[in-house]
């Protein structure tokens, strides 16, 4: 194998100091374009090179793997193969790396012998690693939050990471970050609150490339169990929790109001107590002005000081005085069954008066009460 190499090496610089002497006049019109490839494929690029050409060569990475003559193509290595076209006149070379590997990853050239211009390429080889679910199938309780995690294993370039949900559920979201300790490697995780079975998919698309990956596992619901809700950290459904917190909310409106009905009514006893207690004190004042009253006219004194204010009589004094000194004692003495008399009939009035009859009709006593 060693030997026959080198007899391939030999006789490609051999054609090529060969074709050297002749010269060419031909030209590279376009040449190749950039290619991203996955790892284990295939990479084809393509050189359009004007008619009159002697010797085409291309190199990866600084190194010429393929050469190619009017005749033949001269080939050194099986990974790299050569087709031809012609199009509107002109050739097409293009070179084909089978097995496509990581350090084949580089520059790619076509040139033409004895001439200054030349066209390349960049050559990107990504690999695609695992996708996995740790786990497999899960089965997880019905309006409960649960995760799952999908990681995507030795990666080159990192993968863009997505869900497929085939289940239904009332919330879902994922985020995707790469490992802290692999560069290589990244994990999604997939948050949802599932309300019936189905499946979930992981989902990796290469960037550049249209090739994906993809995992699925079965998600199986079950109901929660009886006693989840009487186990300490349980989590109510959500329609439980609304409606705890509207006949929370029922209760406290409810209290509040008999709380003022309780005050309405206590305030309005008071006010009923402080009137109906007003009255008696009315009540007992009247009636403790009307004994005070009687008591005063009980008694009263006569004033025997008096002196009437109609003019005197043309009796002489002495003889006046005479008949006063002796009346006097027949007025007191006939006048106090009289007087006790009106006593009794003026007490129940409001302005009690007193008034003396006397023996003479011209004679009128009033009596001063104290």
């Amino acid at each position: 194998m060693e030997g026959a190499a080198e007899r391939g090496v030999l006789a490609v610089l051999v054609v090529l100091a060969g074709l050297a002497a002749c010269g060419s006049g031909s030209e590279i019109i376009e040449g190749p374009k950039n290619v991203t490839a996955l790892k284990g494929s295939e990479a084809r690029f393509n050189c359009t090179i004007s008619q009159g050409w002697k010797l085409i060569m291309w190199a990866l990475r600084g190194t010429v793997v393929l050469s190619m003559t009017p005749s033949e193509p001269i080939i050194t290595n099986d990974r790299f193969t050569s087709a031809s076209y012609q199009e509107g006149g002109n050739f097409i070379s293009e070179m084909i790396i089978h097995d496509v590997q990581l350090s084949d990853a580089g520059q790619v050239k076509c040139s033409l012998q004895n001439s200054n211009r030349d066209g390349s390429a960049f050559l990107s080889v990504q690999v695609m690693g695992q996708l996995l679910i740790p786990g497999g199938s899960l089965v997880v309780i019905e309006d409960k939050p649960c995760n799952v995690t999908c990681r995507a294993l030795n990666w080159t370039t990192l993968p863009d990471l997505s869900w497929e949900i085939g289940v239904p559920v009332s919330h879902s979201s994922y985020y995707s970050v790469p490992e802290p300790e692999d560069l290589q490697s990244a994990v999604s995780i997939l948050a949802l609150t599932p309300q019936g079975n189905g499946t979930v998919t992981c989902v990796a698309e290469m960037k550049g490339l249209d090739v994906r990956e993809s995992v699925t596992i079965n998600l199986t619901v079950v109901p929660p169990p009886l006693d989840s809700i009487d186990k300490p950290g349980a989590s109510l459904p959500t329609w439980a929790i609304v409606l705890l917190a509207v006949s929370l909310s029922l209760l406290l409106i409810l209290i509040i109001v008999l709380i003022i009905m309780f005050c309405c009514c206590v305030s309005r006893t008071e006010k009923e107590e402080s009137s109906y207690q007003s009255e008696i004190r009315k009540s007992a004042t009247v009636k403790t002005s009307k004994d005070t009253v009687g008591t005063k006219l009980k008694s009263a004194n006569e004033n025997y000081g008096y002196r009437s204010d109609e003019p005197r009589t043309t009796q002489p004094a002495s003889l006046h005085a005479k008949s006063s000194e002796a009346g006097v004692p027949e007025q007191r003495s006939s006048r106090q069954p009289h007087q006790e008399s009106d006593h009794r009939q003026l007490g129940p009035a409001n302005h009690p008066q007193v008034s003396f009859n006397v023996a003479s009709p011209k004679k009128v006593r009033n009596v001063t009460l104290v």
